[in-house]
């Protein structure tokens, strides 16, 4: 069966309040992540193509950045002071499009052209068909160096505006990525966040066994970098560490640990799903581990 508008449950989310309690937004976050994860899963599906695996481990990420972190709104994406997400693991679009559309960005009905011919929704996202998508990505290895000049033309525009990128592990092993650090702390650019999705997996292997990153943390901070490490499932953790107010003259550097395929059974931490597609016995224990999700709340 062809991905179409029965498949498309998603509806769109109001952000909290600022009056809202921590513990309230947390909560908002957790169920807005559980949604965007169960209309991904029937994108992916139905569509016979995607990402699901790095789209599932970076999810709790993107709903923490649109749902209570980035200064930015469907009605603002031509402001020039608005806040930059950059996505550069541009292969986990079905979930970018998902969260984009959870959050007014896109029609979510526009979800039932993903990867269809002529579609806007292509397999990595497009800025010029897509609001909200600051930058057209896919190549591993230039999110990171867009974000930088990103960045600096903040400071050069006299802009408070943040910055922020995601990146995936496997993807630091381009040399680029190691140039823009470089770069930014050259720059002092300490409205720059570079957010890594660390599953420690790649297409068809363990980034340890394909060119070893470890130890991150260090070799982060050796390029000027101040950098936390927080679970990347994590909503709490997540939201404290994106909002925190950034260390003077230093670009921050945000370590999520998080599990590929996360949280399916059979998916977590298995190098298969990196661009799996379950399915139809594989979806219906999929849809149904999400939906338990809820009844234990």
């Amino acid at each position: 069966m062809a991905l179409s508008s029965e498949h498309i449950t998603l509806r769109p989310v109001t952000r909290p309040g600022p009056d809202a309690s921590r513990d309230e937004v947390t909560a908002f976050l957790a169920e807005t992540a559980r949604q965007i994860r169960l209309q991904d899963l029937a994108l992916v599906h139905f569509a016979g193509a995607g990402h699901i695996g790095g789209d599932f481990s970076a999810t709790d990420i993107l709903t923490t950045l649109y749902g209570a972190v980035l200064d930015v709104a469907p009605d603002r994406v031509a402001d020039p002071d608005r806040d930059r997400f950059v996505l550069s693991k541009g292969h986990v679009a079905g979930m970018y499009y998902t969260t984009l559309a959870a959050f007014g960005f896109l029609p979510v009905a526009d979800l039932a052209t993903f990867l269809a011919p002529d579609s806007k929704l292509n397999g990595h996202p497009n800025r010029l068909y897509v609001a909200g998508v600051e930058a057209n990505t896919g190549p591993l290895g230039h999110g990171l160096p867009i974000a930088v000049g990103l960045a600096k033309s903040a400071v050069i525009t006299g802009s408070t505006r943040r910055t922020y990128v995601l990146t995936g592990d496997g993807e630091l092993q381009e040399g680029t990525n190691w140039e823009a650090m470089m770069a930014a702390s050259q720059h002092q650019l300490d409205h720059l966040t570079v957010i890594v999705d660390r599953n420690r997996l790649q297409q068809g292997a363990t980034t340890a066994d394909t060119n070893d990153l470890t130890p991150l943390a260090d070799k982060m901070r050796a390029f000027g970098l101040a950098v936390v490490e927080v679970d990347g499932h994590d909503h709490g953790a997540l939201l404290d560490a994106l909002s925190a107010d950034p260390v003077l003259g230093k670009p921050t550097g945000v370590i999520a640990h998080t599990h590929k395929g996360h949280p399916i059974s059979y998916m977590s931490d298995n190098v298969a799903w990196h661009h799996g597609v379950p399915n139809d016995e594989q979806y219906a224990i999929a849809v149904a581990e999400l939906e338990a999700l809820e009844a234990v709340r």
